[in-house]
């Protein structure tokens, strides 16, 4: 069956004969019902002076339409139908649609949307439903915004707005700047630029006498401009559309909302994380005219200005040739001095001076201009606000797998039967998008199942090898994502970054600097570049990234002098700790023992395999740690050549602890003041 609300109460059956509902209390009830379609509406919200009254409604109304359509839960009603099936939810979804591809650019398509959803009002919203002003003015809100939006579309067309319909619009709603801007462009493009600026002038009188206020910036301006005879044109974007929708940025993406008066946003991320996808949807959004710079491929930082020319439609503007002596940029910033643009400048980091001088000049002689640009490191420019984008949460980063699954597997859903498996496919991919998107691929030839497995062996850069075959090479696999990072490292940060791939739980700085010879200047440097991340004091470096820094650690040579001086590092740890375990100070210490636990187990392996001396050592030292700490069943088995002595010290460490940990500190000791432990 098909409802109308958005005028008089309409209903209509599957062949599309009317269907009669009765007097105006049935109506009102079935209009409350639609406006919450699929919902249950509460007993004493269908405007009934009794439940008893209410039924009776009810059954009037059963008797008109199919009986199980509408439904009694206990707490109250529910119309079972598809919302599309009602005009006023039908409307809601075409607008959205309208608005969405209106930002993107996509004015004719646009436009027919929109005309659908204007085409769906009959008269008065609800006009069954007397006392329902609050929802009447909301629709009614919603209507006049996408009939502006309309408007809008239609000024970008060689057609153009009918103007007679802008008239009307400004008649009924004096006070919408937007309409009344929109009407003095259509006149102004029909060579009606007397009445254009007419309109102006009426605007400034009832402003004025009305609300004693002025016309907006934004009319104003329109104003100058047409006077000018140099009409601005409508709100265009070279935006590419989407090929798929955006999961798990809703945070992000209110925070760049926020942030639309700053000048310049920088989106940090590591490689994988989602930063063009997340600008283009922001900008996208945004409802300025956005242009779009995609930089990967420009390697000289003196093509930086042109690549911005040629993307904004601009290779006219007077630029000098590349490599001439002539400054590219004066003619760009020319050309920009006047227009409201969002600039869009994705992938900055090989070319990250360049691009801070270009966006330094042009923001200064450009007022109207903002940039929001996607970098794996910062560009350093005063003002700019950086907003890193991390991993997905786990959830999001389930959805954004079980979506990419579909579409590479027919009927592919996440039930309980692969649910952990995907879990586990998303925590070892660090939630990072790209990474996602490739696993999920790769089920054309795997299981879920299998694609875990495969990635617990560490297997992410053979199995992640195959992407969209028209990325950009470093979107293309999972290796070539992090080799981009790298090979943009100077020799001294690749030296860190290779040697910390030793710690793999994480390391503070002092750590580092015993363990890595490395000072805190280059761990700021790769935190700067997206390799590392710094929370609490603690530094730590995705999975992924960390197994392509082991690879090259071992193409270095250092694996084993590292691995040395990283169990070296924790068997002083373990053994400065040890005593303190017996002592009022125990649970600091056994929480900064804790917070190594995975740097302590991975050189204990590590020893066992490699220094059999060492590993006895850490034994003993981490003894009562694992008895204190519950980690008995943790420590990790034995190669066969260093068993028998490693059970043996096991088995002597594990008396020692018990016995000391049978004897509480007493209760002087416990009042004692904590000695604090240091990290290092």
């Amino acid at each position: 069956m098909r409802f109308a609300i958005l005028g008089p109460l309409e209903v209509r059956d599957d062949a599309g004969r009317p269907v009669a509902v009765g007097g105006p209390k049935p109506r009102a009830l079935l209009v409350r019902l639609l406006l919450a379609a699929g919902h249950v509406v509460p007993a004493d919200g269908l405007g009934g002076d009794t439940a008893n009254a209410v039924q009776a409604q009810v059954s009037r109304l059963r008797r008109a339409l199919p009986y199980e359509a509408i439904e009694f839960t206990g707490g109250g009603y529910r119309i079972v139908v598809d919302p599309q099936d009602v005009d006023v939810h039908r409307f809601d979804a075409l607008a959205r649609d309208g608005h969405r591809l209106l930002a993107a650019g996509d004015f004719k398509t646009a436009a027919l949307v929109l005309h659908e959803a204007l085409n769906l009002w009959r008269g008065p919203a609800l006009a069954d439903l007397p006392d329902a002003g609050a929802q009447v003015a909301r629709l009614e809100e919603a209507r006049l915004a996408a009939a502006e939006d309309l408007a809008e579309a239609e000024l970008a067309l060689p057609e153009g707005t009918p103007i007679g319909a802008l008239r009307r619009l400004v008649a009924e709603h004096p006070f919408r700047e937007r309409l009344r801007g929109q009407l003095m462009r259509a006149l102004h493009a029909a060579g009606r630029t007397a009445e254009a600026l007419a309109e102006f002038d009426d605007a400034r009188r009832l402003l004025a006498a009305e609300l004693g206020a002025d016309p907006s910036a934004e009319l104003a301006a329109l104003h100058l401009s047409i006077l000018r005879a140099q009409a601005p044109p409508p709100a265009r974007s070279t935006l590419p559309a989407p090929l798929t929708r955006l999961i798990g940025r809703e945070a992000e993406l209110d925070r760049l909302a926020g942030l639309r008066g700053a000048r310049l946003v920088t989106l940090l991320g590591p490689g994988g994380a989602g930063k063009t996808r997340l600008a283009l949807e922001a900008a996208a959004r945004d409802g300025r005219e956005a242009g779009l710079v995609d930089l990967s491929r420009v390697e000289d930082g003196a093509l930086v200005p042109h690549a911005v020319a040629g993307a904004l439609g601009l290779r006219a503007a007077g630029l000098a040739p590349a490599g001439g002596d002539a400054d590219p940029v004066r003619p760009l910033a020319a050309a920009l001095a006047d227009r409201e643009l969002l600039l869009v400048v994705d992938n900055c980091e090989q070319v990250l001076d360049a691009v801070a001088g270009l966006l330094r000049t042009l923001l200064a002689e450009c007022p109207g201009l903002a940039a929001l640009a996607t970098s794996r490191e910062p560009l350093g420019l005063t003002g700019e606000v950086l907003v890193p984008l991390g991993p997905l949460p786990p959830e999001p980063a389930v959805r954004l797998f079980a979506e990419r699954a579909a579409a590479v597997r027919a009927g592919f859903t996440v039930d309980d039967t692969n649910a952990e498996a995907v879990r586990r496919i998303c925590d070892l991919l660090d939630g990072l998008p790209l990474a996602i998107e490739l696993a999920a691929a790769r089920l054309r030839q795997l299981t879920v199942a299998e694609l875990a497995e495969r990635l617990a062996g560490h297997e992410h850069f053979a199995v992640l090898s195959r992407g969209d075959r028209t990325a950009a090479g470093r979107h293309r696999t999972l290796r070539a994502v992090v080799d981009w990072s790298w090979q943009l490292l100077g020799d001294d940060e690749r030296a860190l970054a290779r040697r910390f791939a030793v710690f793999g739980g994480g390391a503070t700085r002092a750590s580092v600097e015993e363990v890595c010879g490395a000072g805190e200047d280059l761990l700021a440097d790769l935190v700067d570049r997206s390799l590392l991340s710094v929370r609490d004091g603690r530094y730590r470096m995705l999975e992924t990234i960390l197994l392509f820094c082991r690879e090259r650690l071992a193409e270095a040579g250092e694996e084993p002098a590292l691995r040395a001086a990283h169990a070296a590092w924790c068997l002083a740890l373990a053994r400065r700790a040890d005593p303190h375990l017996r002592r009022a100070e125990q649970l600091e210490w056994l929480a900064l023992l804790s917070a190594e636990h995975e740097n302590l187990m991975s050189a204990l392996r590590w020893s066992a395999a490699n220094d059999r001396d060492t590993a006895l050592r850490l034994i003993a030292a981490l003894a009562a740690y694992w008895w204190l700490g519950g980690r008995r069943g943790e420590v990790p088995p034995w190669p066969p050549a260093s068993s028998t002595r490693c059970r043996t010290a096991r088995r002597r460490a594990w008396r020692r602890s018990t016995s000391a940990a049978s004897c509480t500190p007493s209760r002087s000791h416990r009042r004692r003041p904590a000695a604090a432990p240091t990290p290092s």
